[in-house]
């Protein structure tokens, strides 16, 4: 198949565009900077802009017959809710949501027309969960797996498939320089408790790497019978299944527990 995936200048893209290129499908790799794709043996390597209208119509006018999107790059910036820049949350959303929305809206009207096709929308566990200091990062999430399960609901009727990947802690971990009120505000002690949650959840061997998610994703491009959502990792599976399972409250007394915060 003839795959574009978004954000392949690192990470998850990066290694998804590895893996798919490596069971022999033809990628399109894009990222907003063309030289952060260097090295990448694929098929076509283009920049693209998911925020900018004229770079995505540019982009898709240029990759020929996509058969699946892989709607992967993101950004985030931490920070309590209280004092969040909103000219930030605004950028998330541009870039986590109308960016995926904007490829969408480029590439679904062929696929439905052609009644085949498949769109992959990286989520996160943070899709689902919300936790401390994330919470612009995590509504982003939040509002892309609704508008994918609506999207899923729409265009299979069509003979589209839609899949919600959700990672939990992969390495290396987003760039992720920018924290917001954190530091020598009453939030620096929460900023301490929560950072070592990765550790935690991952568990001793640490953060399993980005090609886990490539494969996962490979895997629902390839089997038509991938169910509507796929956690990755098993810090995820966790997460997500306790989340399905416990209340609220209990569920937030679980994760405190774990975590030992006294927040």
């Amino acid at each position: 198949m003839r795959v574009l995936v978004t954000g392949a200048g690192s990470g998850i893209g990066r290694a998804t565009a590895e893996v798919l290129a490596g069971r022999g499908h033809e990628v399109v790799a894009t990222a907003r900077r063309l030289e952060a794709l260097d090295g990448l043996a694929v098929a076509q390597r283009a920049a693209l802009d998911v925020t900018d209208d004229a770079s995505v119509a540019a982009c898709v006018a240029g990759a020929g017959r996509i058969e699946a999107l892989v709607n992967n790059a993101g950004i985030t910036e931490t920070g309590p809710m209280e004092t969040y820049p909103h000219d930030v949350l605004v950028k998330m959303f541009e870039t986590n949501t109308f960016g995926p929305m904007r490829m969408i809206r480029a590439l679904a009207p062929a696929m439905r027309e052609r009644g085949e096709g498949v769109i992959v929308n990286v989520t996160s566990v943070e899709g689902k969960v919300a936790g401390p200091l994330a919470g612009a990062y995590s509504a982003t999430k939040h509002a892309l797996e609704a508008l994918s399960e609506s999207l899923a609901l729409e265009i299979g009727h069509f003979g589209v498939r839609v899949v919600i990947v959700e990672p939990g802690y992969i390495a290396p971990g987003m760039r992720n320089a920018v924290r917001h009120g954190e530091d020598g505000t009453v939030y620096e002690e929460l900023r301490r408790q929560w950072s070592g949650a990765d550790e935690t959840l991952v568990g001793p061997g640490g953060r399993p790497g980005p090609e886990l998610v490539g494969n996962a994703i490979a895997d629902a491009i390839e089997d038509e019978g991938t169910p509507l959502r796929v956690p990755v990792g098993a810090d995820a599976e966790m997460v997500l299944g306790a989340r399905k399972e416990l209340s609220d409250e209990d569920f937030l007394a679980t994760m405190r527990g774990v975590l030992g915060l006294d927040w």
